[in-house]
């Protein structure tokens, strides 16, 4: 992995050499896939290109919370290379249409719903697999085949160099999915002796996830179908269908297969893929796929205290443009959350795959910087799905609603659009789209009856009508308050910007509602019952995962998360220095967890202070609120050290669609946005000498450095356009209009005297 990045290098600079001409920086050379898919980073190595609806990727394991992206660094085996994959997430979900090469008799059985792997499956080793940006290979013993994989944004072209061999051929496994979800309904069709079509339905993470597909092989083959049924664990008949492909190939013959969905039809599926991979180029697919990537991450060039860390970064930068998914066809026709095909416009594309929760915090803050045309859409894409289904959504997958995580966090990048002017979008419609998201009113949403009460839980009548959430009457009432109390901040921006002055004044009162469950006596952030009584027994180190009154984390995670209104959070913590020394106990407190089921999303811990999941993100900074930047800067270096690596268990925990590399990516610049909807930025601790942020309109941004080592972490003094910045803090605005922020590095923190 590490010698295939270095040859990369290498080669461009010879390449470079012997032309005589400057060659454009190759980014994608200092990408490494494999960053996340050890540990619980669930990230998949697999060849894709910026925002694709298609993601063919390598297969490993079926079960287990560590299957979430079908690929796992430990094992040994690949079942095959499905089309559809889910980058960094907790849930799974796809691993649609597995294709696999093989040689020899063909076996489908034994498969039953005990092993983490196929009858077909093949044994690999890393020394053989290679993964770059728009690029996967791996060399499958079993076989003798070489397979290679590339793509476009709605295809995926596959290689297999075979040997010699009577008995090649393909198995198209549309049964196979990651963690054994229920095929709904599976259609194939065998058009010709080079064509397949099909379609799948499946109940999982989305209640109905349905995708198409049409598929070409560069050579005939003879087939066969594989219709029955096996009985799965609880002693239930599930249906199997695997086209079986025959052929015949010399030493060396590379065979060619290629593949296009769409989640509207069979008819978009065959279209994207004559659009997008008319013929069998697969190294000139290969290459496009390399200069889109570069294109985006060209975004931001940066200049590093070590090359590991350069790699880091981009790869950092290329996790974020995994997610949100392209869900339009070439047609500019998609699939609502209605349950039905609609025509769109492919010059204002349709996205799915939102981690709200999560991305809320870091990646669209960063996109606002470098992209926010895309945050535009984005945006757009969630008001969309809001008239077709009946409300804004939380979690949404291939055109289903989930109701998974807490919040309603669209109105956290509608409201930070439009506070920073970027924002292409009815204002007045994401005004009354948000608060129908706040609002305890079940009705007209188009999503199974069981969703309902997850989308629009109780919590959201207790908080508009008592003012706080009892923790006898509803699950995780703490991390469901303190995050209505944030989104409803937004709303209130969103009630100024659309010209309503009694909304915004309701919800900012809404927005103070997290001084409710903050106790005094314990201070942490409390559960409270209906009748005013704090949740006993109390630790704040215990958590039920998904079982109490946090999510995801526990008391001391939960009590910092107030962005909105840090100032006030000092006030009720009795100050400046009862706020510091607070934080100070979060820090080197007993990382030890205690209870039934302690959430295993609770990692990356220094002290109580979790980095690996999301909560936690902005907690680092709070430092700089309460006049002790040099916390900060030794907090968020010590993070940047210890908990993001060049390794497969690189990262502390899930990447969440991007959210843990976004954090990575804007700290190492040396500034982070604490509350989205608020511009404003706070300095930390930068881990480059330099990077420049190129903006639209051909504008740049850039952080110098100076005096910078591993061991100077502390700042010294920082300027903006020249001009001395008294607090650790600066603007959007700053960012946007271009300029230059200078950070002056050194050994000692700067303690006011």
């Amino acid at each position: 992995m590490k010698r295939h990045l270095t040859f990369c290098c290498v080669t461009l600079l010879l390449a470079a050499c012997h032309s005589g001409q400057p060659t454009a920086t190759d980014y994608a050379a200092y990408v490494n896939p494999f960053i996340g898919t050890g540990g619980h980073g669930h990230t998949f190595p697999g060849a894709v290109v910026p925002n694709s609806m298609i993601q063919p990727s390598p297969d490993t394991r079926i079960d287990g919370w560590d299957a979430c992206s079908g690929y796992y660094y430990a094992d040994t085996l690949v079942n095959g290379f499905s089309h559809t994959h889910l980058s960094g997430t907790g849930c799974a979900d796809f691993g649609d249409f597995l294709l696999m090469p093989t040689t020899g008799e063909q076996q489908c059985d034994p498969q039953d719903y005990t092993r983490q792997n196929l009858p077909f499956a093949s044994g690999f080793r890393h020394a053989t697999e290679t993964a770059e940006p728009g690029y996967y290979s791996v060399f499958l013993d079993r076989y003798g085949v070489k397979a290679e994989l590339t793509a476009t944004k709605r295809a995926a072209l596959h290689r297999y160099t075979f040997p010699a061999s009577d008995q090649a051929g393909f198995i198209l496994d549309l049964d196979y999915s990651v963690q054994h979800q229920m095929n709904l309904d599976m259609q194939v069709e065998v058009i010709s002796d080079t064509e397949i079509q099909g379609y799948k339905r499946s109940l999982y993470w989305a209640p109905s996830q349905q995708l198409s597909f049409y598929a070409k092989f560069s050579k005939p083959f003879t087939y066969s179908l594989l219709r029955d049924t096996l009985t799965d664990q609880k002693g239930d008949p599930q249906p199997r269908c695997k086209v079986l492909l025959q052929f015949a190939t010399a030493e060396g013959e590379q065979v060619f297969a290629k593949m296009g969905v769409s989640a509207v039809d069979r008819e978009g599926a065959r279209k994207n893929l004559e659009a997008e991979i008319p013929g069998w180029d697969f190294d000139g697919t290969r290459r496009a796929a390399r200069a889109a990537w570069n294109e985006y991450l060209s975004k931001i060039e940066v200049e590093p205290m070590e090359e590991n860390d350069r790699t880091i970064f981009y790869t950092a930068l290329y996790h974020t443009a995994i997610s949100p998914n392209l869900f339009t066809d070439v047609d500019g026709r998609y699939w609502g959350m209605d349950r039905q095909a609609h025509q769109g416009d492919v010059t204002r594309p349709v996205y799915t795959i939102f981690s709200l929760w999560d991305t809320f915090r870091a990646l669209h803050p960063l996109l606002s910087i470098i992209d926010p045309q895309r945050n535009n859409d984005y945006v757009r894409s969630l008001l969309l799905k809001a008239r077709e289904g009946g409300i804004l959504p939380m979690w949404p997958v291939a055109g289903n609603y989930t109701a998974t995580m807490v919040g309603y966090h669209s109105v956290s990048l509608m409201t930070d659009a439009v506070t920073k002017g970027y924002a292409d979008f009815d204002v007045n419609e994401a005004y009354r789209a948000a608060v129908r998201a706040a609002e305890y009113d079940t009705t007209g949403i188009a999503c199974p009856k069981w969703m309902v009460d997850y989308l629009v839980p109780k919590a959201k009548y207790y908080k508009n009508t008592l003012g706080y959430v009892p923790c006898d009457k509803d699950n995780e009432a703490v991390a469901k308050a303190l995050e209505y109390a944030y989104d409803d901040f937004c709303i209130s921006l969103l009630a100024a910007a659309a010209g309503d002055t009694e909304g915004q004044r309701k919800y900012e009162e809404f927005a103070q509602a997290y001084r409710h469950y903050f106790d005094p006596s314990t201070r942490f952030m409390r559960g409270k019952d209906a009748k005013g009584q704090w949740r006993s027994p109390f630790s704040p180190t215990r958590s039920n995962h998904r079982n109490d009154d946090y999510c995801e984390g526990n008391a001391w995670q939960w009590t910092w998360f107030v962005p909105q209104d840090v100032e006030g959070l000092i006030e009720l913590m009795g100050g400046k220095e009862g706020f510091t020394a607070k934080l100070d106990s979060l820090f080197t407190a007993d990382s030890a967890l205690e209870g039934e089921e302690v959430s295993a999303d609770i990692s990356g811990l220094i002290g109580q202070y979790a980095h690996g999941n999301e909560p936690s993100h902005h907690v680092t900074h709070l430092y700089n609120y309460a006049g002790q930047p040099w916390r900060t800067q030794e907090l968020v270096d010590r993070v940047l050290k210890e908990q993001y690596r060049n390794e497969p268990d690189g990262l502390s925990g899930n990447e969440d669609c991007g959210q843990m590399s976004a954090w990575y990516i804007l700290n190492s610049l040396g500034f982070y946005q604490v509350c989205p909807g608020k511009p404003v930025y706070s300095i930390g601790r930068p881990w480059l000498h330099k990077g420049v942020m190129h903006l639209p309109g051909g504008k740049t941004f850039t952080v110098e450095v100076q005096n910078n080592s591993k061991e100077n972490k502390y700042i010294e003094s920082m300027t903006l356009n020249g001009q001395p910045l008294e607090e650790p803090f600066f603007r959007h605005e700053d960012i946007a209009a271009g300029g230059t922020l200078v950070l002056r590095m050194t050994d000692r923190p700067q303690r006011p005297q």
